[in-house]
């Protein structure tokens, strides 16, 4: 009987575990179905996201197909606070920075430090400088207000740096690489400030890009040369191009893996009224961004110290600055419909009654130096003609390593690719502009 009643037990415990086995298997199996098709779906709208990192972050923070067709460019004033004088914190770095997700097109627009701000520009004081009004309340809210009557743009977002935020992260990047244009000695001991850089490329760490972003001139009196940009000029051309390279070398993909110690620092060491929200639903297309597709420019205007205190002012031009706006941040975003030859900006759609040219006479060319070579500008315009091209604006422009020929005016693309065969060299893009000067632009690259 025991023996018997033994059996029974292992047998009916046997077909108990034979149960919660398949139970678990089933188990099993159903999570394993879930992990499929949920993997699937993220899959799937990552792919519908455009794919990519950028597919991926864009799920992540919950975006469908849609979400980047529905934001519009972003635009923030950048101020660069000195924060090596107490209680002065003067603004050595002033910028309008633009970026549409949807173009994968950016701006940066530099406000000269000296820009005068106040009503009579013949009793002027250095308190009415745009860089001395941070320091009035310690709140940007009046740089902002004067940057916005300046350029007539409605920027809502302000970003403030302070000296210490650019010194750890580009530490915490490993370094930036970037060419330094000339050598720079400069000793300031009232601010504990030290300049002793050679030129070249090399890589920097935050002590020396301080340096760079900071030079003005030497202890000599030499600045920048003339074709660069002396003085605040050329300041702030290197800085622009320093900006742009930050965020290039920032934006790799295995800075991703130091994202919280960025984070930190900006909690640390920035000042900004962009809301999480509003930031997070641009960051996913950031990573896309190739920074050939930044503009950079400088207000126009001119210094002077024809004032009562004898103090030297920068005067915008007003008329020049209304054009240039127009270039930097409404033309560049007018897409072209082919099917009815219409463009749309924003809301609105503009017929396009331009006529392509059928002549060589008839198209006017502006070519833009951007090769660091001043010879450069010369030997394109001699090509251009020598084939019958008008060329009638010339100039130059920030350092870009590609030769771009922008149509700004329905030009035929016949006609394009033949200044580019003329030339050598050169990508064609279009950005019709009916308020452009120019039919079409030229800007030379390094690859001239």
């Amino acid at each position: 009987m025991g023996k018997k009643q033994m059996n029974k037990k292992e047998i009916k415990n046997n077909k108990k575990k034979k149960r919660k086995k398949k139970t678990w298997k089933k188990v099993l199996l159903i999570f394993l179905l879930a992990l499929l098709i949920a993997g699937g779906v993220f899959a799937y709208k990552v792919y519908k996201n455009g794919g990519g990192m950028s597919g991926m972050l864009a799920t992540m923070v919950g975006h469908d197909e849609n979400t980047k067709k529905n934001l519009g460019e972003f635009r923030a004033l950048i101020l660069g606070i000195s924060t090596d004088q107490d209680d002065v914190d003067l603004t050595d770095t002033i910028m309008v920075a633009s970026y549409n997700p949807n173009t994968q097109k950016a701006t940066l627009l530099s406000i000269p430090r000296d820009t005068y701000t106040g009503k009579n520009a013949a009793k002027a004081t250095a308190y009415e400088k745009i860089n001395a009004l941070y320091s009035r309340k310690h709140r940007p809210d009046e740089t902002l207000e004067a940057v916005n009557e300046i350029t007539g743009l409605n920027i809502e977002y302000y970003v403030v740096v302070k000296t210490e935020a650019l010194i750890k992260l580009v530490d915490v990047v490993g370094g930036i690489t970037f060419n330094v244009p000339i050598n720079m000695d400069y000793d300031d001991t009232s601010q504990d400030l030290h300049i002793h850089l050679k030129a070249g490329e090399q890589k920097l760490d935050g002590d020396k890009a301080e340096q760079l972003v900071r030079f003005r001139h030497n202890n000599n009196g030499t600045s920048y040369p003339e074709e660069y940009g002396d003085n605040d000029t050329g300041r702030m051309r290197t800085q622009r191009e320093f900006m742009i390279q930050v965020v290039k070398q920032t934006a790799k993909p295995e800075n991703i893996f130091k994202l919280g110690e960025i984070l930190d620092v900006a909690k640390e060491c920035v000042i900004t009224n962009i809301d999480f929200n509003v930031a997070k639903d641009y960051i996913p297309y950031v990573v896309e961004f190739n920074t050939e597709n930044m503009l950079t420019e400088t207000l126009p205007g001119t210094n002077t110290d024809k004032n009562t205190s004898g103090t030297w002012i920068f005067i915008h031009d007003k008329a020049q600055t209304k054009t240039l706006i127009q270039e930097l941040f409404f033309d560049r975003d007018i897409q072209e419909t082919e099917s009815n030859g219409q463009t749309t900006e924003g809301n609105t759609t503009v017929t396009d009654e331009t006529i392509s040219s059928n002549s060589k006479a008839d198209i006017t060319i502006e070519v833009l130096n951007g090769s660091g070579t001043s010879s450069n500008l010369q030997k394109v315009v001699n090509q251009l003609q020598g084939a019958g091209f008008k060329v009638t604006r010339t100039g130059s422009t920030n350092t870009t390593a590609k030769t771009t020929i922008i149509n700004k005016k329905n030009v035929k693309d016949t006609m394009l690719k033949n200044m580019k065969d003329v030339i050598g060299t050169g990508t064609i893009e279009t950005s019709e502009s009916s308020s452009s000067k120019v039919d079409v632009t030229i800007i030379i690259g390094k690859d001239y």
